[in-house]
């Protein structure tokens, strides 16, 4: 295995001491966890990502969510760790993460940018039950009054309820829960180690009760299983139902690593839409622009239609994002903007 290139980013190295650990408990059987010290924890987002922000935090690498979509698995690679069954039990926790964001924030250099965290891999996942990271995390994040935001599939963030209360009286806190669809048929088969989405919009509902306003992020939308109107129609409607201050739809898109391993999911569970999805991602990790469109206005009608806005680009982080420069000669610079599709890291 390859230690040398961990971090986000070339400055951001892991230091040689890796303790692996391989947990022989119902609820962490065939993982193996790689404790790692790592010398940087507050990392830049890469300049061609489409995301509002600018930097992260991610404790973990790896995910036992498993889910087989997930654009992050190419991350493994690097590692010399496989992309599909060793992303989900091959788990690089960063023990320090939480010191060493306390030392990152405190420096002369940091000027108390907004954080994002999830957006690599799930900062709530199972290993967090164990190494328990985040309060730290957090607590660093509230006594430096720095603005940051989650998104998780986890339920364990409640866990978290009073720090996240404490923060927010203090800085900006954006909360967001990924929930796609409803359908359990398909969530136990592209998300099996995921709490059910009905789980996780009971999360956005505790949250909204205590007064930590949660948006939801509807991710992904996956074509042909979970796309049809009467499946956007009914999720639109429970994350409504729950709370929500908006939801913001995200079309799945294939990256490498996360590629060949839905594709290989897609073979055994849906053979007939092999083809199909063939076509549709012949040109590259994203669906078509027009598809793209048909979700967002779908949803985004959904929303309006049930009593929730949908997000501009960051809202669900609580990130309010510049402006778009108008173009050469455009007059009417208040127009509605054209849906965007995001992307995650």
């Amino acid at each position: 295995m390859r230690w040398d290139n961990l971090g986000e980013s070339r400055s951001a190295l892991f230091g040689a001491d890796v303790v692996s650990r391989t947990i022989d408990t119902p609820e962490f059987r065939g993982i193996t966890f790689h404790e790692v010290r790592a010398r940087s924890i507050v990392n830049r987002v890469p300049g061609a990502s489409r995301m509002p922000f600018e930097w992260t935090v991610n404790p973990y690498r790896g995910c036992s969510h498993a889910c087989v979509y997930c654009f992050a698995r190419k991350t493994h690679s690097y590692l010399d760790l496989d992309t599909g069954l060793g992303f989900d039990s091959q788990i690089v926790v960063k023990i320090n993460a939480p010191d060493l964001l306390r030392r990152e924030l405190a420096g002369r250099r940091w000027r108390g940018d907004h954080i994002a965290m999830g957006t690599n891999v799930d900062c709530y996942q199972r290993a967090e039950g164990r190494y328990g990271l985040m309060p730290g995390i957090i607590a660093a994040l509230r006594d430096h009054a720095n603005p940051f935001s989650i998104l998780t599939k986890g339920t364990l963030i409640l866990r978290d309820l009073p720090l996240l209360r404490q923060a927010a009286a203090v800085t900006d806190v954006g909360i967001s829960v990924s929930v796609g669809f409803l359908d359990r048929e398909l969530w136990r088969t592209v998300e099996p180690g995921t709490p059910a989405p009905e789980r996780r919009l009971d999360v956005v509902r505790t949250l909204t009760a205590h007064g930590i306003p949660c948006g939801v992020l509807m991710a992904p939308v996956i074509p042909f299983l979970g796309d049809a109107p009467e499946q956007l129609r009914a999720t639109v409607r429970a994350v409504a139902e729950a709370g929500a201050g908006s939801v913001t739809p995200l079309v799945l898109h294939l990256r490498p690593g996360a590629r060949e391993w839905f594709m290989a999911w897609l073979g055994h569970h849906h053979p007939r839409l092999v083809r199909r999805y063939e076509t549709m991602y012949a040109d590259g990790a994203y669906a078509p622009k027009w598809y793209q469109r048909r979700i967002t206005r779908q949803v985004h009608e959904l929303a309006a239609e049930y009593g929730i806005g949908p997000a501009r680009p960051g809202e669900h982080r609580r990130i309010t994002p510049p402006p778009p420069a108008p173009a050469p000669g455009e007059n009417t610079p208040n127009a509605p903007a054209e849906p965007v599709q995001l992307t995650l890291l």
